[in-house]
């Protein structure tokens, strides 16, 4: 009986550099189910982009350590060999990554590119793969005719809405929006997330949207999971945590973020992030955190709260909260 689409479990994922092992990914687990978005929020650098790469398994060559468990399913993706594992991407799950745009052959019909993840992996014939990537372009708000153009013919909004047209076409059952909006101006970044949401309501797609933009992932989040070095430090649902985050981190986070209706002072974390190649004993933030303690010297691990949210800090070990 398959629990989740998606379940993470210990997962680490550490890269080999000159100056040392960096722990982009430290011992992390979560869940997502079928129809769900999972948010990943984040400073730069805290392993986000490395955590979607570590699921869809593309890895640079100088990794070190890659271990745990990725189950798609009922499927452990990290027991496929690499033959398996390339029917599985695009087939089963795909993913849109950073400055996408870019990756488009500027010397192939944008019809051709989005057209091509059927001709591979679902062996269609080019003609009646062509015909579905018009109507998945058009689905993303890029008219037909455009299937004929090449991608310098497009503006940014619609290279970044055809990569999402690649990534949908093969009626995937996850997909992985790696900071999908951060190279496009703000009306840009409205209309795809507005694109984004009437996708999910009318297919009721799975999403992992990965973000360093709290505003942006509130748009479209069943679920929030922040990252702090390495290390998710909360896990809840959206209500819940754009209402009352719990971990120091979130709260300063949210603290940060200006407001419409209310008049709020702006708050900053002070410091800097921990470097991942050696980085703090104990709690990764507590060089950073107003309330820390004594204790926070120790690594806390994931306290329930309700059953329902979860948080990396001692001042919850008593399920209570410490404001």
């Amino acid at each position: 009986m398959v629990k989740h689409l998606l379940e993470v479990k210990n997962l680490y994922t550490y890269f080999k550099t000159r100056k040392g092992i960096v722990r982009a990914v430290d011992n992390v687990a979560f869940t997502v189910e079928k129809g769900e978005t999972l948010a990943v929020i984040g400073e730069s650098g805290c392993g986000k982009s490395s955590l979607a790469k570590s699921i869809i398994r593309l890895l640079p060559r100088n990794i070190h350590t890659y271990k745990g468990e990725i189950y798609l399913g009922n499927e452990d993706l990290m027991k496929l060999d690499e033959k398996k594992m390339n029917e599985v991407r695009w087939a089963k799950i795909s993913m849109v990554s950073q400055a996408a745009q870019n990756s488009l052959n500027p010397v192939i019909k944008v019809g051709q590119q989005v057209a091509e993840p059927l001709v591979i992996h679902e062996g269609i014939d080019k003609k009646t793969a062509l015909e579905r990537a018009r109507k998945t372009l058009s689905m993303v708000g890029i008219p037909e005719a455009f299937a004929e153009r090449y991608p310098f013919e497009l503006s940014g909004g619609m290279k970044q809405r055809a990569i999402i047209a690649m990534a949908l076409i093969t009626d995937p059952d996850l997909i992985i929006l790696d900071e999908p909006t951060s190279a496009l101006d703000v009306l840009t970044q409205a209309s795809i997330m507005n694109m984004l949401k009437t996708i999910k309501k009318e297919t009721s797609k799975t999403f992992m949207f990965i973000t360093h933009d709290i505003a942006v992932s509130s748009e479209l989040a069943d679920k929030v999971a922040v990252m702090y070095a390495g290390q998710i430090v909360e896990l809840a649902s959206a209500e819940e945590f754009y209402n009352k985050p719990l971990h120091p981190y979130s709260i300063k986070l949210m603290a940060s973020v200006p407001t419409l209706r209310t008049d709020k002072k702006l708050e900053f974390i002070p410091g800097a992030p921990p470097s991942l190649i050696d980085p703090p004993k104990g709690c990764r933030f507590a060089e950073r955190c107003p309330w820390r303690f004594e204790k926070c010297m120790d690594e806390p691990p994931l306290f329930p709260i309700d059953n329902r949210s979860f948080v990396k800090c001692w001042l919850y070990e008593s399920k209570g909260s410490f404001k």
